[in-house]
């Protein structure tokens, strides 16, 4: 045999080997499963919990996070008269998501338990000052131009797609805007806003003095001998400083993705990884962390998810005013405070008005403890990330970028995926709420950057 040939056959051989390999590693089924399961829980969010087309929802939503090729091989089914969504991915896949009235939609594995019994969310509150029921409309130029641009798109640049923005001056609106099919009863998707409720809930169980930050979380994956995590406290893993490897990137391969798509105790599958780096010495974002908080704040409350909607509602949606608000919960019970929160813009501006106020309610009562609010903002080592907010108190390049584009040092922010935020500047009192479905890399913040530069300077003159 030649030598050519020996070389061409040890090169098949390799590729063979790398390709089964790549196989085993990365499972392409596994994947496809986590994108059927994705189209389904957000198909049914979206439809029964928003009241959106689906047609519009899988353009605009599902299959950008899904990307090509595999966006093209969604298939899905409504059952209006059954209020759930199956989907299909490249016929092979299937995943289904069920709709409870007041708990939103959960994907469906062989062994979830039943729903807690449906139940009315919390209705909007007459007009007390915040806002009146119509949109408000402003005057100024220099808002509306900044508002323009927000929403405006720009051929060869990145998909913005702005649902809604709300401005709120002083504890009041004074300006907002919706696209076409929203409205300001229209309940938005929060991805990663989710994060921030999840700081309020443990706030008021620390007030309350049925928790402490520095305590450890005590999970019982981690009562083995010997075993580091077990050192772990709430507030290295609220600060996304745990050193786990649950690896959270933008594909179907990864742990976070599984997580949430795949398995129906989330908490469980996210405490299993191991520590990748020591406990407080790295910053390292990943929502495994969050939803083995939520576990730990599900356990402290009690009765599950109907325990966790009932506290949720006492201690901080009635006293706060957050109406039309739905917590969705996975399959054991937990409250997916990592990701999936609906609630209309004006509702999300309101609790962005919480903290502003720090932590008290419309009518004075304190929710959360005092120094929670600057406690939640305090940068993470050094980083552009507080305990469930990003905050400009760091000094990385991302936020000098940001402070450099007007918006202030003490400003801070919720925010997910897709560019869903709750801008929240001290300083200016002012709030900022902006939702869309936008495309990275930056998510249209550059735009949301000027719209608080220009209101900050607008409603300095108005007020002086």
């Amino acid at each position: 045999m030649s030598m050519a040939k020996k070389v061409g056959l040890w090169t098949v051989a390799v590729l063979l080997i790398a390709l089964v390999a790549a196989v085993v590693i990365f499972r392409p089924g596994r994947a496809a499963r986590v994108g059927a399961g994705l189209a389904a829980h957000n198909l049914c969010s979206a439809v029964f919990v928003a009241g959106l087309d689906p047609d519009a929802t899988m353009k605009e939503l599902v299959r950008p996070i899904i990307g090509h090729p595999m966006d093209g091989w969604v298939r899905y089914r409504v059952d209006r008269a059954n209020r759930s969504v199956e989907t299909t991915l490249a016929r092979f896949f299937h995943a289904r998501a069920d709709f409870t009235p007041g708990y939103g939609c959960r994907l469906e594995f062989a062994h979830t338990p039943p729903a807690p019994a449906p139940r009315s969310l919390l209705p909007t509150p007459a007009d007390d000052g915040f806002a009146p029921p119509s949109p408000v409309t402003t005057n100024d130029f220099a808002i509306n131009a900044a508002l323009d641009k927000v929403f405006e798109e720009h051929s060869g640049e990145p998909t913005k797609d702005v649902k809604a923005v709300v401005i709120v001056k002083d504890g009041r609106v004074i300006a907002e805007r919706y696209a076409q099919g929203f409205s300001v009863n229209t309940p938005l998707l929060s991805y990663s806003v989710a994060k921030s409720f999840t700081n309020a809930l443990l706030g008021i169980l620390v007030r309350q003095g049925r928790l402490r930050v520095d305590q450890p979380v005590g999970a019982p994956e981690w009562q083995g001998p010997n075993d580091p995590r077990a050192r772990l406290t709430i507030e290295d893993l609220l600060r996304m400083r745990s050193g786990l490897s649950v690896k959270e990137e933008a594909n179907g391969f990864s742990p976070v993705a599984r997580m949430e798509y795949l398995n129906d105790d989330m908490a469980a599958y996210a405490a299993q990884y191991p520590l990748s780096s020591p406990i407080g010495k790295t910053w390292d974002y990943t929502s495994g962390n969050t939803l083995i908080v939520d576990r730990l704040l599900g356990q402290t409350v009690g009765s599950g998810a109907a325990g966790m909607r009932d506290f949720a509602e006492k201690e901080l949606l009635i006293p706060a005013r957050l109406s039309n608000l739905t917590m969705e919960f996975d399959g054991s019970g937990v409250f997916m405070g990592a990701s999936y929160v609906y609630a209309p813009a004006r509702t999300y501006a309101r609790f962005g008005q919480l903290y502003l106020d720090d932590g008290v309610a419309p009518d004075g009562q304190r929710i959360l403890p005092e120094g929670w609010v600057d406690w939640s903002r305090r940068s993470t080592l050094g980083s552009t990330y507080g305990a469930g907010f990003w905050t400009n108190d760091g000094s990385d390049d991302f936020t000098n970028w940001r402070v450099s584009q007007g918006f202030p040092k003490d400003g801070y922010f919720a925010s997910g995926f897709l560019g869903q935020r709750i801008y929240i500047v001290p300083s200016a009192k002012v709030v900022i709420v902006r939702f869309g479905y936008s495309q990275p890399p930056d998510f249209g913040i550059k735009d949301d950057l000027a719209l608080i530069a220009a209101v900050i300077k607008a409603t300095q003159v108005q007020t002086r």
